[in-house]
């Protein structure tokens, strides 16, 4: 297993690809160790990790907190609707709080962009994105990353379609940036109204037409519409948004045989996707929720590595 030369996993802006492939190859053993009757190793047992979630969240905290105990560390989980934080703490204020405790990692999730780069100038921990607003979701563009990497191999070439709410979501501009690094083409489908005017910038093509996406693609990673973070109305209604863009059996049956479907979750059946899609042999999205747990481990383990 290869050292992770980060102090931080903030984001996917400013790792390489050799980074990514360590954490890709320290995963795979996590993973081979998950499908043995013992899912334990005590390799963080004197760590003690906080998971800082200033948001609602399932399955990343879930997530996070399973990766955590099979490794063997101690864990501290926080929630900002039963803390001090609604009596007006600050963030400093309530982390280093915690930090007393001797805690040695911070998982967090915040909905300020920028929030755990903030905190990392300030803290001594170690820290881990576990979701920063619109910004990125790091883990969540490495296990879907990986996910892909398992069903096709090298992604070099290999063309990726995400398709929804680009504007709002955190996970496709994470996602963006690590097939890019990998050498994957990436291409953007939604409404012209959920596509940002700078996301060609970032080196993808943009399409308005799902049925012509489809087709172009190797694998289509469907994104809910974020309703919570809209100020506005981006589209007539969710009948319309789902007839243009959302993902059916019928519409599957014209695209390239071998697609490969994604979805971050959770998941709007009827809307983005349908649940006869989300459940065929196409679909790998428990495969996703699966290789979570072992990525987790893997970037905490590898972070772990340079304080030990």
């Amino acid at each position: 297993m290869n050292n992770l030369p980060l102090n931080h996993l903030l984001g996917i802006k400013g790792m390489n690809a050799n980074q990514i492939h360590s954490i890709f190859e320290t995963a795979q053993g996590f993973h081979n160790l998950l499908q043995a009757p013992v899912k334990k190793t005590p390799a963080l047992r004197d760590i003690t990790i906080a998971n800082l979630f200033f948001e609602n969240s399932t399955r990343t905290r879930v997530s996070f907190e399973l990766a955590e105990k099979r490794l063997g560390a101690d864990v501290i989980n926080f929630s900002s609707s039963s803390s001090s934080v609604k009596k007006g703490e600050t963030l400093i204020d309530t982390v280093n709080n915690i930090l007393s405790m001797k805690v040695d990692m911070v998982v967090m999730r915040h909905p300020a962009p920028g929030a755990c780069t903030f905190l990392s100038k300030h803290i001594d921990a170690q820290i881990v994105n576990a979701g920063d607003g619109t910004h990125e979701h790091p883990t969540q563009a490495l296990l879907d990353a990986f996910s892909m990497h398992q069903k096709l191999g090298d992604l070099q070439g290999k063309k990726v379609v995400i398709v929804g709410d680009i504007k709002h979501s955190r996970v496709a501009l994470s996602n963006i940036y690590c097939l890019k690094l990998l050498g994957a083409e990436v291409m953007v489908c939604g409404p012209a109204t959920l596509i940002p005017k700078y996301i060609e910038t970032l080196g993808v093509k943009v399409s308005h037409n799902l049925d012509e996406a489809l087709k172009w693609a190797d694998v289509a990673n469907m994104l809910r519409i974020q309703l919570e973070r809209q100020d506005e109305r981006y589209f007539p209604s969710i009948r319309e948004y789902s007839k243009l863009f959302g993902l059916s059996m019928d519409r599957l049956n014209k695209a390239n045989p071998n697609l490969l479907i994604m979805h971050p979750g959770p998941i709007n059946r009827g809307v983005e996707i349908s649940s006869e899609v989300a459940d065929c042999s196409n679909s790998i999205i428990l495969e996703q929720v699966e290789n979570g747990v072992a990525i987790r481990m893997a970037v905490l383990f590898l972070l772990a590595q340079k304080s030990l």
